[in-house]
Formats: C-alpha cells, structure tokens, sequence
C-alpha cells in the first residue's frame, strides 16, 4: 500500500469520526418525538376504568377516590385523610394496562370530624375484641395461676430439697430455681392461650438481650454469689476456726453469700469478698489441734554447739505442755560470724495450750538452761575498718577476768524453772461466739457441706 492510499484512508477515517455523533442525535430525536402508535389488543377506557374501580374497592383507604379514564388518561379526584393513600392511588393506577398518564387531583382532609371518627372507630372496636376475649383471657388467667401455685407450693416443700442437698443454702437455691421455672412455664403457657406467640417470641428475646446486658454489668456479683455456693459446699474452715487468707489472719465468724466475715486478733471486723476468698490461699490453724512452735538461740561460737543443742531438746522434752509425740528437736541452724545459731521445735496440743504462751515459755526455759549450763548467748558484734584515716586513739582499758565453768565442768543442767500458765486464752472466741449469736445474719458455715480438710 502506497502512501497516498494511506493518505486517503485516513481522511475518510477522519470524516466518519465527525459524521457518528451527528447519526446518534438524530435517531435519539427520531425516537424521542416519535409518535405513540395504536396497537390492536390495547384495553379501551372503559375496560381500564373498570380495572381501576375493581382494584380501589378492594382497599379500606382507597373508597373515597374516584377515577376517570379519557383516551388512556387516567384523573383520580376526591379527598382522603390518609396521605400514604394519595400516592398508593397514582401507583395502583399508573401500572393498569393502557394507562397512557396519570392526573392526580386528590385533596387531602384536613376536617377534625373526618379525622375522630375513624379513631373513634377503630377504639370501639378494640373494645368489642377486647370484650369477645375475656372468657379467653380469663382461662389464660387462671391457668397461669394454677401453675404458679403449684410451683410456689411444690418450692416450699423443703423436706424434699434438704433430702436432695443436706446443704441449706444449695437447698434454698433448688427451691428458687423451681419457683422460677413454675413462672416461666405459667407464661408461656397463657401467652400460647391467648394466640400471642409473637409477643413471647419478642418477650423472650428481649430477656435474653436483657439478661446478656446484666451478665456483663453484674459480672463481680455474680463470680461472687458462685464463689458463695462453692465455698458453702466445701466449707474449707469452721465458725471459730483460726485462719489466715491472703495475708488476712483472724477467727471466722460467719460465711454469707457476699463475704467471709473474720475477727482479726485485735478484736476487728473483716469482710473479705467470696471471689477472693475461693480463688485466694487459706492457711488453717484449727483443723489440725497439734501445731508446732519453732525460736532460735545463738551461743558463743568457741562452744560446744551440739551439746548446747541436746541440752536444748531435753529441756523442751521436761517441758509439761510440749508433746513427747512428736518429739522435740535441737538442730544447729547455721554458723554466723559471732554466733552459732540453733534451732528448737517444739509441738503443742491447741485444744489445752494456748500456742503465744506455749512458745514464750519454751523459750525462756531453754535459754534459762543454757546459760545455767555456762554457755553464753553473746550479741552480735561488727568489725569496722576505716580506710585512708588516721589510726584512732586508743586508752588502756582495765580487763575484769571472770572465771566460769566450761561445758565440760558444768553441773548438771538444772531443772527448768516453773513456767507461767500456758492455758488456751479464749477471749477471742468467746467474742466471736457472743457476736454469732447476736447477730441474725444467715450463716452458709455448718450445714451439712462437705469439707474439704
């Protein structure tokens, strides 16, 4: 192909590009003003009139429009109080087959009678429903009734609970979940009397969503109230008992369904939460009635430590309170810088010796012993060097020899003096008792729960 062909053909691509735009205005003029055609089958205007009375006859709100049909024209004319009416009307009308156009001249009534007396209407005949619905509601009524006294009545048998669960607060909590149920059932069973299944439907939706929402709200509550049901099923301590929980140390004085209530040693009151408590550490002293005691002592390093030891142990075994099973130890705990320590462990029975007293006399026994023995109990001592400094000036001092016995010399260990009186002191549970028996809070402790210790 030559040039000039080339030449040529892109001119007449050129012209065409012009030309297209102009060939599409015209056709969409051609078909914009084209004439609308008469096709055979097309209803006449008595026919779609007609259609148009048939359709507006079958809706309540549509009676008082009237509509007129001239060469496929469709006026709707009259008044309505309803305007959702209006454009229903134009709708309906405009879809009927050979509805060329739609003129709508419909008025709105805007009259006070117009508008009462539909709601007047509509009233009355809710009341008349309502009144062809009382034997119904009545039936619904008592049947509700009936099984929500028999769920009260049968919630109320406690004997049957108790045999169930001897835990009295496990057992309260059947019977309220029985009662509960009773209700539901009563309910649902008259709302489905009555045909509002819809309405239970929602209702119970709706406690869902409500209850979802609580849930989260009351969460502390409610991991609080569980704790309550687990701690009163296990019960790990006693009125009275001698606890420590969490670091708090006390005698119990109640469990209730929020807190554990303690008496502390000072004669305080404290609430610990039921969440903290079943999640927390519990360090019983009561349940076990033998607890051992344990001091420690120092003695010259340049003496015999395990004589001093022994004759630790044989004090404590003389000792009336200190149990001969299990036996009383004298251990060498370590070597210090300026003494030898040594350890003493004693048991005591807590139901006859007061555990404070029983330790105090042990120890003064046994350090009376040890220095009878002629072993000396010295105080720490500290060396201290000074650097850098010139040497600090020092005086003659006059040096008091005293000449004591040595272990080996010594007599025989004294008899270990009389101790004062180490009888339990029962103050703090007398006033924990007193304040039971004062108080008319209900007690979840002693109820039949298992125990776990």
């Amino acid at each position: 192909m030559t040039s000039a062909s080339l030449f040529r053909l892109g001119l007449l691509t050129l012209f065409l590009s012009f030309l297209s735009p102009l060939t599409l205005q015209a056709r969409d003029a051609s078909q914009t003003d084209a004439p609308i055609s008469l096709e055979e089958g097309v209803p006449d205007d008595a026919a779609i009139l007609e259609r148009i009375d048939d359709i507006f006859a079958q809706l309540e709100s549509l009676q008082g429009i009237e509509a007129s049909v001239q060469s496929g024209v469709v006026t709707l004319s009259g008044t309505t109080t309803n305007a959702d009416a209006i454009d229903l009307a134009e709708t309906l009308s405009s879809r009927v087959e050979g509805v060329v156009a739609v003129q709508n001249q419909i008025t709105r009534d805007a009259s006070v009678t117009n508008r009462v007396t539909p709601a007047m209407d509509a009233a009355r005949g809710q009341i008349e429903a309502f009144i062809r619905y009382i034997p119904l509601y009545a039936l619904a009524l008592g049947v509700f009734a009936l099984i929500l006294m028999g769920g009260w009545l049968l919630s109320r048998a406690q004997f049957i609970w108790r045999t169930i669960s001897p835990n009295r607060f496990v057992a309260d909590l059947i019977s309220t979940f029985v009662f509960t149920l009773a209700f539901i059932i009563a309910m649902i069973s008259a709302l489905s009397l009555i045909g509002a299944t819809a309405f239970l439907g929602t209702l119970l939706g709706a406690a869902g969503v409500v209850g979802l929402a609580i849930g989260f709200a009351v969460k502390d509550t409610i991991e609080n109230f569980t704790a309550s049901v687990m701690l009163s099923i296990r019960q790990p301590f006693q009125p009275n008992d001698h606890v420590v929980i969490n670091g708090e140390e006390g005698r119990v004085i109640r469990l209730t369904s929020r807190a554990t209530i303690l008496m502390t040693l000072d004669g305080n009151h404290l609430r610990i939460p039921n969440a903290n408590v079943f999640k927390g550490v519990i360090l019983n002293y009561s349940r076990n009635p033998d607890r051992r005691f344990s001091f420690m002592l120092g003695i010259d390093p340049e003496q015999d430590e395990m004589e001093a030891a022994s004759l630790g142990q044989a004090t404590l075994d003389k000792l009336d309170f200190v149990l001969a099973d299990p036996p009383a130890v004298g251990l060498i705990k370590e070597l210090g810088a300026s003494t030898t320590d040594l350890s003493f462990n004693g048991w005591v029975d807590q139901r006859n010796t007061d555990f404070n007293k029983a330790r105090s006399a042990a120890i003064s026994a046994v350090k009376t012993a040890l220095e009878a023995a002629g072993f000396s109990l010295p105080d720490p001592s500290y060396r201290i060097s000074i650097k850098g400094g010139a040497a600090l000036p020092t005086q003659p001092v006059s040096a008091v020899v005293e000449e004591v016995d040595t272990p080996e010399e010594a007599s025989a260990p004294a008899q270990a003096p009389d101790v004062p009186d180490t009888s339990p002191d029962t103050s703090l549970q007398e006033r924990v008792d007193a304040e039971r028996r004062a108080k008319g809070e209900d007690d979840l402790l002693g109820n039949g729960g298992a125990s776990e210790l």
